[in-house]
């Protein structure tokens, strides 16, 4: 499964962003993570073919993940956005009964200005 994300870049704090990622075919759970410099990924959301969602506790209320299934598309959409939220988002995605995320797209930028 290739993964093609977009979407990213820099806003004030306070703004919104989207995220979008295209899956190459219909794939069960997707998902973003996120990584700061020097800490370590995070989990920010996922959602299965079936609109189950988690998410991070720092995100919850802000951060809205769906998805299209007949596009294979997830989206992001970010608001509220903090400093706190700058970082690399990589789309991510695996198969139903998989125990780790196989499939992984490139990352994409979000810079949160104070």
């Amino acid at each position: 499964v290739q993964l093609q994300a977009s979407g990213g870049g820099l806003v004030q704090a306070g703004g919104s962003l989207r995220l979008s990622c295209a899956a190459s075919r219909s794939i069960f759970t997707m998902g973003w993570y996120r990584q700061a410099p020097g800490k370590q990924r995070e989990r920010v959301a996922t959602i299965t073919s079936g609109s189950s969602t988690n998410y991070a506790d720092s995100v919850k209320g802000r951060f809205t993940i769906s998805r299209d299934n007949a596009k294979n598309t997830v989206y992001l959409q970010m608001n509220s956005l903090k400093p706190e939220d700058t970082a690399v988002y990589r789309c991510a995605a695996r198969e139903r009964f998989a125990t780790s995320y196989d499939y992984w797209g490139q990352g994409t930028l979000v810079t949160v200005s104070s």
